[in-house]
């Protein structure tokens, strides 16, 4: 692997779904739900290993929209913190 720069690569950073920047992606990697909640993420395409990104937001900042493996999904902040994430982060 060629690098081009000087700066070291930056680990993977864990954080919540809900602390995504819009436009950030990240790897899901568990859910922290009671499981009939954590099943119907999943039966809409959040599962772990998945790539999410987040969109836009409603003009309080809730719910946001962020897109899984084709769709668009608004979630609750609420919801979106239980939701671990790993992204590069410069």
């Amino acid at each position: 692997m060629l690098q081009l720069s000087f700066k070291k690569p930056h680990p993977h950073v864990s954080h919540s779904l809900a602390d995504l920047r819009p436009g950030e992606e990240a790897v899901l990697e568990r859910i922290d739900l009671p499981e009939d909640f954590a099943r119907r993420l999943m039966e809409l395409g959040f599962l772990p290993g998945s790539t999410i990104a987040a969109a836009l937001s409603a003009p309080g900042g809730d719910p946001r929209v962020y897109r899984v493996d084709g769709s668009e999904i608004a979630l609750r902040r609420e919801t979106a913190t239980r939701l671990h994430v790993r992204t590069f982060r410069s």
